[in-house]
């Protein structure tokens, strides 16, 4: 052993110490800092809305589960055999108990959650954590419904008509506001000469790509001239196309051609996705047959209209300010990313509008496996849907005009 080593014996021991020490602070270091500490640890708004929406789908999934495939479940629980005495009415009585339950969750985190402003309030901490009650919770408000009497769940059949109204509501004046708000940025000083190619370009295509949308409409939804109501559903979004390119590009208005095509593509979507909801047996809706015909088809399009709802719901739920006419608030550093309170209603709404879809709008029709929103009230619905989001828009293009007049009016010169 040398003098060093015998002068200090512990050193050999410190300098381990030492080094574990600084791996804990490094490790510790690391965890601060990870990305996934970030979404693991402490309160996380971001990530919560994620899980939510993985709750909104598991509930989507457990009710089409039911409605095709939970007959001789169902059949068993004496409570559910008030079906208006039919046996098939017990899908859809499922489909609406399970919305039930789905509507109660997100309206109770709605109500224990709204006017949340700053991540400190501790109704921060609980709609970002606490994900094993809320788990519970959920399977909870899954089971209760099926203790409920029949007639009361009929009763919530047709006061979800209203929620589901409001959800498509609440989805189109956030559609609007997402048009508007790319328009309004793309004309903007900051970069109407940088992306005036890009504009002119996207302005170009998404007008096209609407006119082509309703002639292809018209070659596939038209078989001859006894298809008098897809005529009309057709010609008439024709129509309001051209009246909202029309006023849009009025020297008054201003709105230039984006605008226009983005909402007319958006129109002619409701459009198609309407006389796709035409039942299967209509004349007309051959094209709808025909891909009814193939199994895989049917399957790839029920997951892609699945997925499509949960999206919306998501993004309208994110998108508080879309009902926002101007801002009141300051955005300060320590305050919430979206509105609590409003994305819960948004996805309450949602569980609504999805029991709606799943039961075709109606508790006492029968719905074929494998399909969602099919026969004329879900049509009816899209198509005056569509009406009311040209309304709306027209109204946003015309509103500052009428208001400068009945300003001018109330105080003259």
């Amino acid at each position: 052993m040398t003098n060093t080593e015998m002068e200090d014996p512990h050193s050999t021991n410190g300098n381990t110490n030492y080094n574990r020490c600084s791996s804990r602070e490094k490790y510790a270091d690391f965890l601060e800092n990870s990305c996934c500490a970030q979404y693991c640890l402490g309160p996380n708004p971001s990530l919560a809305r994620f899980c939510y929406a993985l709750f909104f789908l598991a509930t989507f999934l457990l009710a089409w589960t039911i409605r095709d495939y939970g007959q001789n479940v169902l059949s068993e629980l004496k409570r559910l055999k008030g079906c208006q005495g039919a046996h098939y009415c017990l899908g859809a009585e499922g489909v609406l108990r399970i919305s039930f339950g789905c509507f109660l969750f997100f309206f109770l985190m709605f109500l224990s959650t709204v006017g949340t402003k700053k991540l400190g309030d501790s109704r921060n901490y609980w709609h970002s954590e606490w994900w094993p009650a809320k788990i519970i919770l959920w399977i909870g408000f899954m089971v209760l419904p099926f203790f409920i009497p029949s007639a009361f769940v009929q009763l919530y059949g047709k006061f979800a008509h209203f929620g589901a109204g409001a959800f498509l509501m609440i989805q189109l004046i956030s559609v609007i506001s997402f048009i508007t708000w790319i328009n309004d940025c793309c004309r903007s000083e900051k970069y109407a000469r940088k992306c005036r190619y890009q504009l002119l370009v996207l302005s170009v295509t998404t007008n096209v790509a609407s006119f082509v949308g309703i002639v292809l409409m018209y070659f596939w939804y038209v078989v001859d001239f006894s298809c008098r109501r897809n005529i009309l559903f057709i010609t008439l979004t024709l129509v309001l196309l051209l009246l909202m390119i029309l006023t849009s590009v009025n020297p008054k208005v201003n709105a230039g051609f984006l605008a226009p095509g983005l909402m007319g593509m958006y129109i002619v979507y409701l459009c198609w996705s309407a006389i796709r909801s035409e039942p299967l047996t209509y004349y007309c809706n051959k094209k709808a047959a025909i891909a009814t015909s193939e199994d895989w088809l049917t399957i790839v399009s029920f997951v892609i209209a699945v997925l499509a709802i949960v999206i919306a719901t998501f993004s309208t739920g994110i998108d508080s300010k879309c009902l926002q006419f101007k801002n009141t608030e300051a955005e300060t550093e320590d305050g919430v990313l979206y509105g609590y309170g409003f994305f819960h209603f948004v996805f309450a709404m949602g569980a609504m509008y999805f029991g709606m879809l799943l039961v075709g709008w109606n508790a006492h029709k029968t719905m074929q496996k494998w399909t969602i929103d099919v026969g004329w009230a879900s049509t009816w619905v899209r198509i005056v849907n569509e009406w009311v989001a040209t309304l709306v828009y027209m109204w946003l293009l015309v509103a500052p005009l009428v208001w400068k007049r009945m300003k001018q009016e109330d105080h003259p010169v």
